[in-house]
């Protein structure tokens, strides 16, 4: 059994960060609300992005949509390695660094 006082003072902080968990929720749903009407707001009026022409994405760079590189650790390589690429980590394509990868500037 707890005392009366200690008993008051768990229920107090209790409703207190009942309170903040739920005022810390609300915002959250609010703020991801405001932040998707704005878009689709965006999404509307924009034009389609010229560099990956609305894709959001585009073919890797680095590979050249092969997936792989060549690569040898030394200077002067005695032997070539062909490894995974590191930009588009073997899937040839990469985001579009223009639009972000949404399709429209």
């Amino acid at each position: 059994m707890m005392p009366k006082p200690m008993r008051r003072l768990a229920t107090g902080t209790a409703i207190i960060l009942g309170g903040i968990v739920s005022l810390n929720l609300a915002s959250t749903v609010a703020i991801k609300a405001i932040r998707f009407t704005n878009e689709a707001k965006r999404r509307k009026v924009a034009l389609p992005c010229g560099v990956c022409r609305g894709k959001g994405f585009y073919i890797c760079k680095l590979c050249k949509g092969n997936a792989t590189i060549e690569w040898s650790p030394l200077y002067d390589p005695v032997a070539i390695n062909p490894c995974l690429c590191p930009t588009c980590d073997g899937n040839r394509v990469q985001r579009c660094l223009n639009c972000l990868g949404k399709g429209y500037d």
